[in-house]
């Protein structure tokens, strides 16, 4: 009995050090959601653009498209715009999610760094931030033509980011979408 409370110490040693090995592996960037395989959540929100104009989630059905939550206080959100804008020039959907920001800050923003989205929803509150489970900007979510998430990305969408890990995912959704 002696011999075995003797062997404790190590034990639990051991069980901690495969946990951290075990982490060494990890990707930071990829934050688990429980929402992917989900719908989108509900909302009723201002357009950022027109703020007359009330978005729902109707407003994102039809085409896979990617849902990015930006903000001009957020300065990855600026290192990554010039890549929304490539992107959306070249025909991905992109609607925005402006989390948590000022409505004039945000749409000069837009109007000095061009505007890469289709639909900019304004969660001035951050109450969508929320039920998407947003840890911050900039988070990015592929969403299908149905309104179901697919894939969440924490972090700054760059062209190595797209090519190897989210342009595959928007590319089968598309050709879903097609059949």
């Amino acid at each position: 009995m002696k011999r075995l409370l003797l062997l404790l110490p190590l034990a639990v040693f051991l069980v901690i050090a495969v946990l951290l090995y075990r982490g060494l592996f990890l990707d930071p960037a990829r934050l688990p959601s429980a929402l992917v395989g989900k719908a989108f959540p509900d909302f009723a929100l201002p357009s950022l653009d027109d703020p007359s104009r009330t978005l729902t989630r109707q407003d994102l059905l039809g085409k896979p498209a990617l849902v990015n939550v930006w903000a001009t206080w957020c300065p990855s959100c600026r290192q990554e715009h010039p890549v929304l804008n490539q992107l959306a020039a070249s025909g991905v959907v992109i609607h925005g999610v402006n989390y948590k920001d000022d409505r004039p800050s945000a749409q000069r923003w837009l109007r000095t760094l061009h505007n890469p989205y289709r639909l900019n929803i304004e969660d001035a509150a951050g109450a969508l931030g929320l039920n998407l489970g947003v840890y911050g900007a900039p988070e990015t979510f592929i969403v299908d033509a149905r309104g179901l998430i697919r894939e969440k990305f924490v972090g700054v969408i760059d062209e190595t980011v797209w090519r190897d890990k989210l342009a595959p995912v928007y590319q089968q959704l598309l050709e879903e979408a097609a059949r």
